[in-house]
């Protein structure tokens, strides 16, 4: 990116259909992969007969020296508006769609994390998180290179080896998802280590439930702050303070280097309380979806602001809530159920390690509400059990009406569950 050229991280976890996508749509025109995934990569490459060339790289050499018959960076020639970022959304709602990211755009992105911690140049973050999904590399990679700080980047993320590292090297703050969260309070104990250094970790991609939030900060003793980000914002909308008695548990925070505000389907503003959708306007936000007009301009309202597809309110005191996506709203006898309620209270159970919840089809109701649960190691509850522990939290009418048990929930590189491939179950 600082050369001038477009930097485009490939998720080869994907499916092949979204991979074979991202390729043919992006324009890609050099690759570079190590010896892991260089085969499958020119096995697609080759399938769709794209003019790429593919370089195999050694990702522990300790230079890397690029061929010389790639282009001269045009470093001089740099302008704010000049594409930098291609990222592809992770296609949790539908095919992915390519985030057109600007030099401002990413810059800005990299200053607001800065702002939102107070981060130095002698902060030094453990982050586990892929490259190719927006929070592993605008928070945790060009974020610490905009402040002068460093990176404990594993090759991916260990639950064994996670408090050895932040131990080891002498990290200040740790960047992970709800799902690193979970299975770190479930399976580990951090008894022993110093780790008077860490200062905070940052939670981002998922909503975090406050009962593991609350569990978390008390076994560990470390302060979690939980933040909102987007793809279409090169990460950063809202965080909450570093000061615990000035955060809200439940909530995104406020925004930093950006506004934020909720709208009704008709876009009058929504009142203190009233969920609406979260829309969001900032130098960090994305120019366009790439090649995708059409889409680009659905994303944005009359007056310039990105509509984020989610749905939330803003209390009393500014902080902004998140209750759920607009496509993902469970729409039952008519009411609208959002998901993520119904979730927090299967977070709560001391048996579930992880749980989501989706609208199914019903010949009564329209939709009416199935949930997908994982136990925590050694531990197991009745589906009898489950439906009394949600009735009493959340009575009959938003209780699932069936329970599946899994090993694990379906997830997106950045750790959001994929409600739509819980459907196809």
């Amino acid at each position: 990116m600082y050369g001038g050229y477009v930097s485009l991280p490939l998720n080869l976890l994907a499916q092949d259909a979204q991979l074979d996508h991202v390729l043919a749509h992006s324009g890609l025109r050099l690759a570079f992969a190590d010896a892991e995934h260089a085969p499958r990569l020119a096995a697609r490459l080759a399938a769709a007969r794209l003019p790429v060339e593919l370089f195999a790289i050694e990702v522990d050499a300790p230079s890397l020296f690029l061929p010389g018959r790639l282009p001269e960076p045009r470093l001089a020639a740099l302008r704010e508006t000049d594409p930098a970022l291609l990222m592809y959304t992770s296609g949790t709602t539908g095919r992915p769609k390519g985030c057109l990211l600007t030099q401002r755009n990413v810059v800005s992105g990299a200053l607001f994390v800065q702002q939102a911690h107070a981060l130095t140049a002698a902060d030094r973050v453990l982050s586990s998180l892929p490259l190719y999904h927006i929070n592993g590399q605008i928070v945790a990679t060009v974020g610490p290179l905009a402040h002068g700080g460093s990176v404990v980047a594993p090759h991916r993320f260990s639950v064994s080896e996670f408090w050895d590292l932040l131990e080891r090297h002498r990290c200040t703050w740790f960047n992970v998802v709800p799902t690193i969260i979970s299975y770190l309070l479930a399976t580990t104990d951090a008894a022993g280590r110093d780790l008077s250094r860490v200062r905070f970790g940052r939670s981002a991609s998922a909503p975090l439930p406050p009962e593991l939030h609350r569990a978390f900060e008390s076994k560990f003793g470390l302060s979690i702050i939980e933040t909102m980000g987007m793809t279409e914002t090169a990460a950063p909308v809202f965080s909450n303070p570093l000061d615990p008695a000035r955060r809200k548990i439940g909530s995104v925070g406020w925004p930093v280097g950006n506004r934020g505000r909720v709208r009704r389907a008709d876009g009058v503003a929504c009142a203190v309380g009233e969920i609406g959708e979260i829309q969001v306007k900032g130098d960090n936000v994305m120019r366009e979806y790439f090649r995708d007009p059409g889409e680009t301009a659905r994303a944005f309202t009359a007056d310039g602001w990105l509509r984020t597809g989610d749905l939330g309110y803003v209390d009393g005191d500014g902080a902004f809530f998140v209750t759920g996506r607009l496509k993902e709203i469970i729409i039952k006898g008519g009411e609208n159920i959002a998901p993520r309620e119904i979730d927090d209270v299967l977070h709560a159970h001391p048996a579930v390690l992880e749980a989501a919840v989706i609208g199914v089809p019903d010949r009564h109701y329209g939709q009416d509400i199935a949930a997908y649960v994982v136990f925590k190691p050694g531990s197991r509850a009745s589906e009898a059990e489950l439906k009394a522990f949600c009735e009493v939290k959340l009575g009959r009418y938003k209780t699932p009406r069936t329970f599946r048990f899994l090993q694990d929930l379906p997830k997106g590189p950045s750790g959001k569950v994929q409600r739509l491939k819980l459907l196809e179950l």
